[in-house]
């Protein structure tokens, strides 16, 4: 059984990949992060007391089930697929940076050349760009197998589909962004 500060840890640790993720899918920061909290609470209030190892996956199910909830509600699934230029924001404020936790990481490796460094920005918006543009379901099954790490069966189970479902969502997934990446002058 997990205890409370086990717990409390898990949820920090995959505090901002589930937002990211949650980002991808609805487009609307303030929505993503109650989307995020209200499945936090739910993991916390109704499965708190399983192991640490049964966690992740709990978790990755309660955040799939929260974002189909939201669209639900909203009824706004029209509206992921209505025009590219809905993808684009007109400012970057606030909004979370995977590219934060990358210079964190490679700060303490080496120094990058500013043009470097702005090639490798422009290459990670650009690859989150094309992750956005992917059908709903190919997007998910990408961020569950390659963003979470989870092998097949269990994106299996936190998608509430096949094995078999799995592998061609994510086949489709790569070949479209290896098609937009390579057609974007991006090689994989």
């Amino acid at each position: 059984m997990a205890s409370e500060q086990e717990l409390s840890d898990f949820l920090q640790s995959v505090e901002k990949r589930a937002f990211k993720r949650s980002l991808y899918h609805v487009r609307d920061e303030e929505s993503a992060l109650d989307i995020v909290q209200d499945s936090m609470m739910k993991l916390a209030e109704h499965y708190g007391d399983k192991p640490v190892a049964e966690l992740p996956m709990l978790f990755q199910r309660i955040l799939s089930n929260t974002t189909l909830d939201w669209f639900r509600r909203n009824s706004t699934r029209k509206a992921l697929f209505s025009s590219f230029s809905d993808f684009e924001s007109g400012h970057e404020d606030g909004e979370f940076d995977i590219l934060e936790s990358l210079t964190t990481e490679n700060e303490s490796q080496k120094t990058q050349s500013a043009e470097d460094n702005f090639a490798s920005i422009a290459n990670v918006r650009e690859i989150e760009e094309e992750i956005q543009n992917l059908p709903l379901r190919q997007r998910e099954a990408f961020l569950l197998r390659y963003w979470e790490d989870l092998d097949v069966s269990e994106t299996a189970a936190a998608m509430g589909c096949s094995e078999g479902s799995v592998k061609t969502h994510c086949s489709r997934a790569i070949q479209s962004l290896s098609k937009a990446l390579t057609a974007k002058g991006l090689r994989p």
